[in-house]
């Protein structure tokens, strides 16, 4: 046996693997949620902005940086943070690794718990301001006016907090009909999509406070057993909006603190669209939001009066023969508050486009074909945009400067890798300075502090925590499409042990779906844990991000719509050719896994390929779209009713008859993503076909499984395929 280092038990799936070679990872070792995961994950330092003045955050400490030299010097502690706050010790357990300064021109640190929130002045060592409130399910807080707005038992309430002098705090609930259930207020709407994080919007005053309102009693209940709590089991029900079926209605309230008045926004029959990316104009007269039809081919900017509730004016439409999906909100330029930078995917890529508070195209800001990933923020003193994109290449994502009069684009950093990534906050109030956390394939992890001009210095670089371990051997490259054409990235990771002689048994990881992917100039090409599990177990693992998946354009990632999985299946086919054409694969062993849309693709690919694919493991896996949520399902493949060839092609209870190789199928019992019924319905589908399906359910859980069950759940993934690929007759 090649890999006689390890001893496996052939079939039995609750004997562990017994490793014999302390430089080989466990499974403990290497999930986040593994007991000895700390000891081997990747070093990294937290930062944040005083106005333009860097702090490194620690647990106990926080630390000044001399941004030309790097050098560190004491801020203060957690202790003084004790005696300044004493004797109230609601604080007293807060690490500082979360500590805020929201205040540019204040010397106040903004230190948060489960029970409210503190300012702190560290520079004449006193509390200033505190707020307490227990048992909120979602919050927001306007560091102008320090109020306070929150949703408990159902309901949304708004702390009015006078000012840091010490003005007596009031409590005022603005509703009364909110349950959680049927009416939810103030929280995230129509399922997070279209960027949608938070129900709760302060004006830039902190006076007036927007919010949504989700009635979603017209929704059927969705059941969602919790077989763990007590005698009887318990229902833990979900309103679940199906492709084709009613959505939940959703209304925009605005609420005034002043006149304690709450007028809605004036939309119109709220069932036939969707309302995102909500923002103030600076003045906090209106309200600007992107409205999306039900078909998702149409999108428009209106302009809301934050008084009266009337629409204004209507100042961007854009359309689509697919979909459109605006995924930001409008930012206004800080030196000229008549202008704000929106973007769009209007010419195939995602771009940053000036206009005018009348709708007036003043300019496109960046152009090309690439990707604008994020945007970071503004220098206003040099009227620049701070940016991420793709730019460099499709594995790579880089930090720019763009200046807004005369398009210079400067670079600012060394141009590859994946940087300003771990944080939302990297640029510094006045956008002169930002720190870039960065990482490459060979590089752990690296902190710069970058200069408007693109000059760094370096703060600090992490060690490779694996150097004691036998590393895999990540590798990454380029094939080409099903069409022939388009570049499609893969990586690849070998034995640490590589024997170019030998014929390896290979496992395809696959996701494969839109706003994801798999391929990056990260740390180890952006290689996932299992991966190296399982390598040093003699596989070899593939991984190829077909079209559809995220940031390669419109063309790339609409090539699946109104047919998923089809597209996607060639592609990842162009891959398997690739991969069985290499001479140390073994192609009469080849699996393949996925989770989610992965485990879509992972059943789509054993019952359309039954004689490629010998062992799979499919995860939370859609089976029929018909049988997935409005938002999501309806953008990509349309609705039951106006696409049914698409529906009827993509669904796998059709082909679960093909069924041919071993397929271990897992679902949490609590799934409120992918619910439970795609996994029962292709079990039974495949039964009456006479063929055998392995399945696994995780009482209570959820999409993914949480806590230390990942690690016990990539145990049984791998033991699967130990037991049914390695050793195939």
């Amino acid at each position: 046996m090649a890999f006689a280092l390890i001893s496996m038990a052939q079939n039995s799936p609750n004997i562990p693997v017994k490793v014999t070679d302390e430089k080989l990872f466990t499974e403990e070792q290497v999930f986040w949620s593994g007991r000895d995961y700390h000891n081997y994950a990747v070093e990294n330092r937290l930062y944040a902005w005083w106005g333009d003045e860097l702090v490194r955050l620690d647990r106990n400490e926080c630390f000044v940086v001399n941004k030309k030299t790097g050098n560190e010097k004491s801020f203060f502690t957690r202790d003084q943070i004790k005696s300044w706050l004493a004797p109230d010790s609601t604080f007293a357990k807060v690490s500082l690794r979360a500590v805020e300064f929201p205040y540019t021109d204040r010397p106040l640190a903004l230190l948060k718990s489960g029970e409210g929130m503190a300012l702190v002045d560290f520079k004449q060592g006193k509390l200033v301001w505190k707020m307490l409130e227990k048992g909120y399910v979602a919050s927001a807080w306007s560091d102008k006016s320090l109020n306070f707005a929150f949703v408990k038992d159902g309901n949304l309430s708004v702390r009015i907090n006078g000012s840091i002098e010490g003005e007596k705090p009031r409590t005022v609930q603005i509703t009364n009909d909110g349950d959680d259930d049927n009416i939810v207020y103030g929280q995230a709407v129509h399922r997070n999509e279209w960027g949608i994080e938070s129900g709760m919007f302060w004006s830039p005053d902190g006076k007036k406070l927007a919010f949504y309102r989700m009635d979603q009693s017209m929704v059927q209940n969705y059941p969602l057993p919790s077989f763990l709590n007590g005698n009887r089991v318990q229902d833990k029900k979900t309103r679940y909006p199906m492709a084709g079926d009613v959505s939940h209605k959703v209304t925009i309230g605005i609420y005034d603190t002043d006149s304690q008045q709450t007028v809605y926004l004036k939309a119109g029959d709220p069932s036939d669209r969707f309302f995102t990316n909500i923002q103030w104009s600076p003045d906090g007269k209106s309200i600007y939001l992107f409205e999306v039809n039900r078909l998702q081919n149409h999108t428009q900017l209106d302009v809301y009066c934050a008084k009266t509730g009337e629409l204004q004016k209507t100042i961007y439409k854009e359309d689509s023969n697919k979909y459109v999906e605006p995924m930001t909100p409008i930012v206004f330029l800080p030196w000229d508050e008549s202008k704000f930078v929106l973007q769009t995917r209007k010419d195939g890529w995602n771009h940053l486009y000036l206009y005018d508070i009348d709708g007036k195209l003043v300019k496109q800001i960046t152009s090309g074909e690439y990707e604008v990933t994020e945007f970071v923020g503004f220098c206003k003193s040099s009227h620049s945009i701070i940016y991420t994109s793709r730019q460099a290449g499709p594995i790579y994502k880089n930090l720019y400067s763009v200046n807004v009069d005369n398009g210079k684009v400067t670079a600012l950093d060394n141009g590859y890798g994946i940087h300003g990534g771990g944080y939302n906050k990297i640029l510094s109030a006045s956008g002169k300075y930002l720190f870039d956390v960065w990482t490459s394939h060979d590089v752990p992890r690296n902190i710069d502090v970058v200069a408007s001009n693109g000059k760094s210095v370096r703060l600090f670089s992490a060690s490779n925590p694996w150097a004691e371990k036998h590393q895999p051997i990540f590798e990454t490259g380029v094939i080409k499409a099903s069409d022939g054409k388009t570049d499609l990235c893969y990586r690849i990771v070998k034995p640490y042990n590589f024997d170019s002689t030998k014929k390896y048994p290979a496992v395809v990881y696959v996701y494969g779906g839109p706003h994801a992917r798999n391929v990056d100039d990260s740390w180890h090409y952006a290689s996932r844990a299992w991966e190296t599990i399982m390598s040093q177990r003699g596989y070899v693992c593939f991984i190829l991000d077909n079209r559809g998946s995220a940031e390669r354009g419109l063309e790339f990632e609409q090539a699946t719509w109104h047919q998923l999985g089809k597209v996607e299946m060639e592609d990842q086919m162009k891959g398997v050719e690739f991969l069985k054409s290499l001479p140390y694969i073994d192609g009469d062993r080849l699996g393949v896994h996925g989770w989610s849309f992965g485990g879509f693709m992972t059943c789509s690919l054993m019952t359309t390929y039954p004689d490629v694919f010998k062992v799979g493991v499919a995860g939370g896996p859609v089976i029929d779209w018909s049988w997935y949520e409005i938002m999501y399902g309806e953008r990509y493949m349309g609705t039951p009713q106006n696409n049914p060839e698409g529906y009827k092609n993509s669904s796998l209870l059709n082909k679960a008859g093909n069924l041919k190789g071993r397929l271990l199928v897992i679902t949490g019992g609590s799934d409120p993503t992918v619910v439970p019924q795609n996994c029962f319905n292709f079990i039974n589908a495949a039964e009456q076909c006479g063929k055998q399906v392995d399945f696994y359910v995780y009482p209570d859980e959820g999409h993914n499984m949480a806590g230390h069950k990942q690690v016990t759940l990539h145990k049984r993934i791998t033991q699967y395929f130990e037991d049914f690929l390695k050793f195939r007759e």
